[in-house]
């Protein structure tokens, strides 16, 4: 059963647009300067090209995979005209794009509830994040439970609990200092006996001490198992977009703790750091299923790679 199959929606789309006005402008800024008084993408317009995307964070290997793709369009048609740069750049970037493709869709036949384990580092916006996970779950029409497994912060469990009392979904949580497991546990078991169609297990975000931080996911991971052989079904982690080359790092550093299935990548409305979007889903391979473009409970939204890319090149 698919509840994914929605159509974009005008003010989604609205939202979108708003969300990544300032990486649009600050793109275009410079892609217009590239091009002007230039009839033909030649050398000299690919290395400025190439700069360009590097400076908007969208990472050093893509990058040269992006150019290299249009230099080979270059060299089949001699007189690309430069105004077909944006048409081409799109249409390479929609290329590289890691699609989340199954990732939005799942069967409750035999697997429910759906289990998405949710980590990341302190401050990426990951409570925050399952605040809206649950909300925009709801709002399709599913059964939402969350487990307060960040059992280390009681600000953590404090700020869930008020997003679950805003959003209207049961949280599930420990007294501080907790098994993590535990509330993991519970949560599932709550979530079977009530019938629940999605779960969202929070996770604590101590990358420093990364032995302790495996052993702990490795240790939920277990106990939900006994539960449902299959969960967690997901593994989402959140990054901060608006920190740039500093969100490869994160990614990076959790894809050496634990498998990474999914990505919400939250405040890309802050920075014009929109391009970080495209270098971490080539260079993990990893689909990405939400991005946060504001502050409201309705701004994380379900990734649509070519809705993105045409905010991202969005003429005014």
């Amino acid at each position: 059963m698919n509840f994914f199959k929605k159509l974009f929606s005008k003010e989604k789309k609205e939202s979108l647009d708003k969300g990544l006005k300032k990486s649009n402008e600050s793109f275009f800024n410079k892609i217009s300067k590239v091009v002007i008084g230039k009839s033909k993408v030649d050398d000299q317009v690919l290395d400025n090209l190439e700069e360009i995307l590097i400076s908007s964070d969208v990472g050093v290997k893509t990058t040269l995979k992006i150019i290299d793709q249009i230099e080979e369009r270059v060299a089949k048609d001699k007189f690309l005209n430069s105004s077909e740069l944006d048409l081409i750049l799109k249409e390479e970037i929609i290329k590289i794009i890691c699609d989340s493709g199954g990732n939005n869709t799942f069967s409750f036949d035999t697997n429910k509830p759906h289990v998405i384990l949710v980590v990341g580092v302190n401050g990426v916006g990951k409570t925050t994040s399952i605040g809206k996970m649950a909300n925009y779950y709801k709002s399709i029409g599913l059964k939402v439970m969350v487990g307060a497994a960040d059992t280390f912060r009681a600000a953590a469990i404090d700020q869930l609990q008020v997003w679950t009392d805003r959003v209207g979904v049961e949280l599930v949580k420990q007294d501080m200092g907790s098994d993590p497991a535990s509330v993991a546990f519970d949560t599932l078991e709550s979530a079977i006996n009530k019938n629940i169609d999605i779960v969202l297990i929070d996770t604590a975000g101590r990358l420093h001490n990364k032995a302790n931080l495996m052993n702990e996911l490795s240790k939920i991971k277990r106990v939900l198992q006994k539960k449902n052989i299959n969960a967690p079904h997901e593994v989402l982690l959140v990054i901060d977009g608006s920190t740039g080359q500093n969100a490869f790092e994160q990614a990076k550093q959790f894809t050496n703790v634990t498998e990474i299935t999914s990505l919400a990548v939250t405040k890309l409305d802050g920075s014009a750091k929109g391009g970080v979007v495209l270098g971490i889903s080539d260079q993990f391979n990893i689909p990405i299923k939400f991005i946060g473009i504001g502050e409201g409970v309705e701004d994380l939204q379900l990734f649509d790679k070519k809705e993105f890319v045409d905010s991202f090149f969005k003429k005014s």
